[in-house]
């Protein structure tokens, strides 16, 4: 949805199943007129939280319309890092928000202490353990495949029908381009998987479409996110991220296994079943870009 008028000037992604909102902004700066332009439209489109991604210098612009510092992504823009703010609708409209005259413009802030990020660090405290207790352990081997527009569709309806879906495949960007795949292994794995990848920027949005439930699956995801990241660094993909629910240690373990550090929290900005979940940003730069 694009909207151009003398307040905004702005490219809004709606996720009607998550119901959250990413507000991509064309006109740099705060204002009232903007912050209360996106809130009353996510509110009047049943939308719950809305976030946007943006570059280091326009962290202080959203913070100002109050928004908070949720996650940071290494390599986004290849040679510097993006940042995602988010903002709960009901909350942001209840409140009387008042614009800051002045704010300073320096590194951006960390998200404050909460009880959300003490269970996302105890959850990467349990991955980090088990991911050791893996390298004695042999991974089964894992063949990529491309599967069909069919094939996704079944498996991503299959997922949802059984509430173990942790996405639908929704866009994450306006222009991005999206590769899926169909991977398995010996013992009736099977796992679907898409990137949706910006060239320009050599950077990758990873979804898994499903986690792990027993110790096989484990194993294979381990080994289904060491062979999509070497696919990955051949085809010149500079950065990868990815979210997963903060209460999934097995992923997470997939996830700290494979080299991934965490580099945010965004609180309910998953919907697994039918229950909204905070979700924790893994990164990892696979490459250092050229001329560096």
């Amino acid at each position: 949805m694009f909207v151009q008028n003398e307040a905004v000037s702005v490219c809004l992604l709606l996720n009607r199943r998550t119901k959250t909102m990413r507000v991509i902004d064309f006109r740099a700066g705060p204002s009232h007129a903007k912050r209360l332009f996106v809130l009353k439209l996510a509110q009047r489109e049943g939308i719950e939280k809305v976030y946007t991604l943006v570059e280091r210098d326009e962290v202080s612009t959203w913070i100002k319309l109050g928004f908070t510092r949720e996650a940071n992504i290494p390599a986004f823009y290849k040679r510097s890092d993006a940042f995602i703010l988010g903002c709960a609708v009901a909350e942001a409209m209840a409140g009387n928000f008042r614009l800051p005259a002045t704010m300073d413009d320096d590194e951006p802030e960390e998200a404050a202490p909460s009880a959300a990020i003490d269970f996302a660090e105890k959850t990467v405290i349990t991955a980090k353990k088990h991911a050791k207790g893996l390298s004695d352990r042999q991974l089964p081997i894992v063949k990529l495949g491309m599967p069909s527009a069919a094939d996704v569709k079944k498996a991503t309806d299959k997922a949802l029908r059984a509430g173990r879906a942790l996405t639908a495949f929704e866009p994450f960007g306006r222009d991005g381009e999206q590769t899926f795949y169909q991977i398995g292994a010996k013992g009736g794995f099977e796992l679907i998987a898409r990137i949706e990848s910006q060239g320009c920027f050599g950077n990758a949005f990873l979804e898994l479409l499903t986690g792990p439930k027993t110790d096989t699956e484990r194993l294979a995801t381990v080994s289904a996110l060491r062979t999509l990241c070497d696919d990955f660094l051949e085809k010149g993909v500079v950065g990868c991220f990815a979210l997963a629910p903060s209460d999934d240690a097995a992923l997470a373990t997939a996830f700290v296994h494979n080299g991934f550090r965490r580099t945010g929290l965004l609180a309910n900005h998953l919907i697994v079943g039918r229950e909204r979940k905070d979700a924790i940003m893994w990164s990892r730069k696979l490459a250092t870009p050229a001329g560096e």
